[in-house]
């Protein structure tokens, strides 16, 4: 994890990533907010106790923060990053959620202290060789019985694929698979994770959206989701 390769873009990252995403006719909001609302769908159909602690591993500027507080308002976040400009900002941004540096290799928590553990489009910026690794970290300070969801782009998408290539702080980012990371949980200690695909409708077709439940197998989505329990 490059902490200088994202310190460079902290202060232009929502607009550098608006441009990039345009032809979906989203703003970043959209697929922030999608994320968050699928954990929580997650965490109910898990029949999850009350959540009260959740990570948000790789948060940047904390552009998921906002939507933490409206699906899991009782519950406390806690977001790390390697980018300390990123930090900064997110911070200034969401004074009330706890943003914390992250070394790239230890999170800087007790073993067991959260209850969901989050992670949105991260993976693709860290050395494949670190992943079971960092896998494993997550899982330690995820409590037993715990929920841990990782989202990321889909290079079976070519929509994904050319937003990805022409994106300036995606320059040295490697997409991987569905399966791949499945399986790289499960060699992290998770049993039985599972794999969902989303983002199958633009904005100009978002009167499709409610068929994407029924699509969630179809390995054509633009991202997908990995989720196990502890």
């Amino acid at each position: 994890m490059n902490r200088s390769e994202f310190d460079k873009f902290a202060q232009e990252y929502t607009s550098v990533h608006a441009g990039n995403i345009a032809a979906s006719g989203e703003e970043p909001a959209y697929f922030a907010e999608y994320k968050v609302r699928d954990l929580k769908a997650l965490v109910e159909c898990a029949g999850l106790p009350e959540v009260r602690r959740i990570l948000d591993f790789g948060a940047g500027i904390g552009s998921s923060a906002s939507h933490f507080r409206r699906y899991f308002p009782d519950s406390s976040l806690a977001c790390v990053d390697v980018s300390l400009q990123s930090l900064a900002i997110g911070a200034h941004v969401h004074g009330e959620a706890g943003f914390a540096a992250f070394d790239g290799k230890r999170l800087p928590f007790a073993d067991g202290t959260f209850d969901c553990v989050f992670s949105a489009c991260v993976f693709h910026h860290i050395d494949a060789a670190e992943h079971v690794g960092l896998l494993a970290e997550l899982r330690r300070v995820l409590r037993p019985g715990g929920l841990i969801t990782i989202f990321e782009h889909n290079p079976l998408n070519p929509l994904t694929v050319r937003a990805v290539n022409t994106c300036p702080f995606d320059e040295n980012a490697v997409l991987m698979r569905a399966a791949t990371l499945r399986d790289r949980f499960a060699q992290a200690g998770f049993a039985h994770p599972r794999v969902r695909f989303r983002i199958f409708f633009p904005r100009a077709l978002r009167a499709l959206r409610p068929l994407e439940p029924w699509l969630a197998w179809l390995p054509l989505g633009a991202q997908y989701s990995v989720c196990a329990v502890r």
